[in-house]
């Protein structure tokens, strides 16, 4: 049976004038205990040992009890609060060395330490309260969070450390000053949960975690709304993000699965994968995302499976000797490229569907840079579908370009391997290789290009089979002076224009077509240039104009006159 107690300042009759006096009663009797607090303010250390239960009996907020420096709440056994204010300064404010402890409605002002401290292998759950200003810490214990809010923290709003495990349950957490809930060596879920105007990241698992998220609206974060780093792992469901630093960033051989969730106005990206950091994402929405919606980077490889990305900047980055698998892409209204690989990184897309950007897929960067398309589709595209440029390489299978300005380009020293693509009403042209470039294309069809089907320029080659070119305004296939390859069983068709513009440098194979093939006159060589010889002094062997020179000096200062020998 339960021994009641009562506690009065008022000096009730049979009641105990402060809560410290029942106490040690109900110690002294050794039974099962509860003490019923009359409204007021309490200075004094409450040490709970046994089966207690401490009650406001007036509701939430009518007793508190403070300490203006030092722990208010000691417990150790099976205790449980009901109501009450615990306020405290520079200390563990409520502390639970052992056994189990409840807080329900009860607030807890903890300004400059930690609101409550839960140590190793103890139970503490908290339940419909509040904690203002210090930490909740759970070291090695299990812990327990319901409908709680957190409100200015000056540190972490919640942690689990040391081996804890924790559930926080449609919770409110605002202000912190870190994290809103970090989790180091030690297991969380945060279910249902509101987070809001944290400085740093505002869910994060470092150091081998495990993190669950479900069901939570973050927003107004400094920093990464949901972190993993330091090989921790777990995973994310369904959350809403809105105005964070970076929406889901990843991290040093973290590896969460992440699944259905809305990023939405991240100031710089939504997805952020990087140093070692892996991850699987499916079914995610990024909008507006400031500069890139997916961003693998700096050894990063994430698995992306049903994303879609609307507005914003960039789509998908991979750069810095990054890696990416994305299936089941949809970009649409970004300011700049939908797709992006660069700096040896090596990326894959597969049914991909990009409508209204500047440009579809831009390669560039060493021999190490590699990108491969299967079955995609660029729509509306204002300056090309897809560009490659510098060492990189890229592979497109199934590929539709339609509508824009140019569908498929390759320059500098990439190289560009098409099979089975197609482009449809082009402003500008179907497939272009210049520079040094080479471009690779095995049944290839233009159709309704404004000006060429296809164009090899500069010392680029060309080697197109089994090409089909039709209604290109200006000519089917154009070749610049140097350009080299082949055209082999390609058919052009059309009632305008020229079949082929021809240098003589590329091999003409069972080319069908009704209209002409015109053939280009080489330009005339260039004169030799004027050469000056100094041999020490000022001595030409011919008439030179408009030259400075200067020898023997190790300074040179040079100055440019107008005709009238003024300086400019």
């Amino acid at each position: 049976m339960v021994a009641r107690y009562v506690v009065s300042p008022q000096g009730a009759r049979r009641a105990h004038p402060d809560i410290g006096s029942a106490l040690a009663a109900a110690a002294r009797r050794g039974r099962a205990a509860r003490v019923e607090i009359a409204p007021g303010r309490y200075e004094e250390l409450l040490s709970v040992e046994g089966d207690v239960e401490l009650v406001a009996v007036d509701g939430p907020g009518s007793v508190v009890v403070h300490r203006p420096r030092g722990t208010v709440l000691d417990a150790a056994g099976t205790v449980r609060v009901h109501g009450l204010v615990l306020s405290g300064r520079d200390a563990d404010v409520v502390n639970c060395c052992a056994g189990t402890l409840v807080l329900d409605h009860v607030e807890v002002r903890a300004p400059g330490g930690v609101g409550v401290h839960a140590r190793p292998n103890t139970t503490v759950t908290l339940r419909d309260s509040e904690v203002r200003h210090g930490r909740t810490l759970f070291a090695g214990a299990d812990g327990r969070i319901e409908r709680c809010r957190f409100v200015d923290a000056a540190d972490n709003a919640v942690a689990a450390i040391e081996g804890a495990r924790i559930t926080v349950r449609d919770s409110w957490i605002g202000g912190s000053r870190l994290h809103g809930v970090r989790v180091s060596d030690a297991r969380a879920e945060v279910t249902g949960c509101r987070l809001t105007g944290t400085r740093k990241a505002s869910l994060v698992a470092d150091t081998q975690a495990e993190l669950a998220v479900a069901d939570c609206a973050i927003d107004a974060v400094d920093a990464e709304a949901v972190l993993f780093i330091e090989q921790s792992r777990g995973s994310v469901d369904g959350i809403r993000v809105t105005d964070a630093q970076h929406g889901i960033a990843v991290a040093s051989g973290a590896d969460p699965v992440v699944r259905g969730c809305t990023l939405t106005g991240c100031r710089d990206t939504g997805i952020n994968v990087q140093t070692g950091g892996r991850g699987r994402f499916e079914d995610c929405t990024v909008v507006a995302a400031g500069n890139i919606a997916v961003f693998s980077t700096d050894g990063g490889a994430p698995d992306v499976h049903g994303c879609r990305i609307a507005g914003g900047n960039v789509g998908i980055a991979v750069t810095a000797a990054a890696r990416g698998r994305f299936a089941r892409i949809e970009v649409e209204d970004l300011t700049s490229v939908a797709l992006r690989v660069r700096d040896e990184s090596t990326a894959t897309f597969e049914r991909v569907r990009v409508a209204r950007c500047p440009s579809g897929l831009e390669t560039k960067g060493g021999v190490g840079t590699t990108a491969e398309v299967v079955d995609a589709a660029f729509r509306d595209c204002g300056m090309s579908a897809v560009e490659v440029l510098g060492h990189s390489r890229a592979t497109l299978k199934g590929a539709v370009a339609e509508r824009g300005r140019l569908g498929f380009g390759v320059g500098e020293d990439g190289q560009l391997f098409l099979h089975d693509c197609a482009v449809t009403a082009v402003s500008a042209g179907g497939a272009i290789g210049f520079g040094a470039a080479r471009l690779v294309a095995r049944d290839l069809t233009v159709t309704g290009s404004a000006a060429f089907g296809v164009c090899g320029l500069g010392s680029a080659y060309l080697d197109v089979v089994n090409g089909r070119f039709v209604d290109c305004a200006a000519v089917g296939a154009s070749f610049d002076e140097r350009a080299t390859g082949r055209l082999a069983d390609c058919a052009i068709d059309g009632d305008r224009g020229a079949a082929v513009l021809d240098n003589g440098r590329v091999e003409l194979v069972s080319l069908r077509t009704t209209l002409r093939v015109v053939k280009r006159e080489p330009k005339p060589a260039e004169p030799a240039p004027t050469i000056v010889n100094n041999f020490h002094g000022p001595v030409f062997n011919a008439a030179a104009t408009g030259i400075q020179l200067a020898w023997n000096n190790h300074d040179v200062i040079q100055q440019q006159t107008n005709e009238d020998g003024s300086r400019t």
